[in-house]
């Protein structure tokens, strides 16, 4: 767990927790959620660092047998058009070929409060995990990691436009797939876990690669002009190395499955990921942990290394 003084707090955030999403809304609070399996937790803090430590409210219970009541993952809360919408993974425990996103909506002003209503499963062509969106140019984008080509890899990013929250409309498009060694380390090819950045006149796609259990889980990326059609894989160009690594030297190996938030005054870019803290690790250890990140000189975010565990850093701008 992390340590925190008047000035400063270490990683990991949290004991355990993989798929860490947090998100930062204009009532300045923090919402944060990671993957339990069972059930869907939902934390509400006005600090980033202290946030595990939060009040937690369960939200959701999936039925106990059937479509969407097993293995519930990879949980990201939105906020589109008044309303509070949770993309979350789930099976019916029969295996990928059952594996969906669902919906869950709630007008309330305090997520929290009020109630979740499920709107179903995102009408995906393909079965499929880690389901997210992104309002941009006036549209409402929807990108998940989809299963469709074993065994030449195990899953890529596909995009498609959205009617509403739940439901797509339109084709969908392969925007990346695994093509280097770094993206099929683990015993399979992926490309899944797509988040978003945009600054400096551009689209950042950020995606992790390879197996959650490697060592060698990492971070990709994609680049696209703000102005461009991001429905046309011609519109992206992918960055031939990962962009986030393991590093050995401070202990940290599987960095990925990211997601973005900014410091409470709005200064400072954060990168929020789970990682492993032993070498082969496996799954079970992942554990939520954040930083402070850049930018380069021209305009590319720019992640740095994975801090190690322990180390003091200082609190995020604005945070009491």
């Amino acid at each position: 767990m992390s340590f925190i003084t008047n000035k400063t707090f270490t990683n990991p955030i949290m004991a355990n927790g993989a798929d860490p999403w947090m998100y930062r809304h204009v009532d300045g609070y923090y919402y944060f959620m990671v993957t339990l399996g069972d059930r869907l937790e939902l934390y509400r803090s006005t600090s980033m660092t202290r946030v595990a430590e939060a009040p937690k409210t369960t939200i959701w219970l999936p039925p106990e047998e059937g479509a969407g009541s097993r293995e519930l993952w990879a949980p990201e809360i939105h906020f589109v058009d008044g309303k509070w919408y949770i993309y979350y993974t789930a099976s019916d425990g029969g295996g990928d070929a059952s594996r969906k996103i669902y919906v869950l909506e709630n007008g309330n002003v305090d997520p929290t409060k009020g109630v979740w209503k499920k709107k179903g499963s995102v009408n995906t062509a393909l079965p499929g995990l880690d389901g997210t969106i992104l309002e941009h140019g006036g549209k409402l984008y929807f990108m998940y990691a989809g299963y469709g080509h074993f065994p030449e890899y195990g899953s890529a990013i596909y995009a498609a436009l959205m009617e509403n929250p739940w439901t797509l409309k339109g084709p969908e498009t392969l925007l990346t797939k695994p093509e280097y060694d770094w993206e099929k380390q683990g015993g399979m090819a992926i490309n899944e876990g797509p988040c978003f950045l945009i600054r400096n006149g551009k689209v950042f796609l950020i995606y992790s690669a390879s197996t959650t259990w490697s060592d060698d889980y990492a971070l990709g990326m994609l680049t696209a002009d703000e102005g461009s059609d991001l429905l046309n894989p011609e519109s992206w160009s992918k960055s031939e190395r990962p962009v986030f690594v393991k590093c050995p030297e401070n202990g940290v190996y599987a960095p990925g499955h990211n997601s973005f938030t900014v410091s409470p005054d709005g200064n400072e870019d954060w990168i929020v990921y789970h990682a492993i803290s032993v070498s082969e690790g496996g799954m079970e250890d992942r554990q939520p942990r954040m930083q402070k990140f850049g930018w380069t000189p021209d305009g590319n975010p720019d992640f740095g290394k994975p801090v190690a565990s322990d180390t003091p850093c200082p609190l995020p701008s604005g945070e009491q």
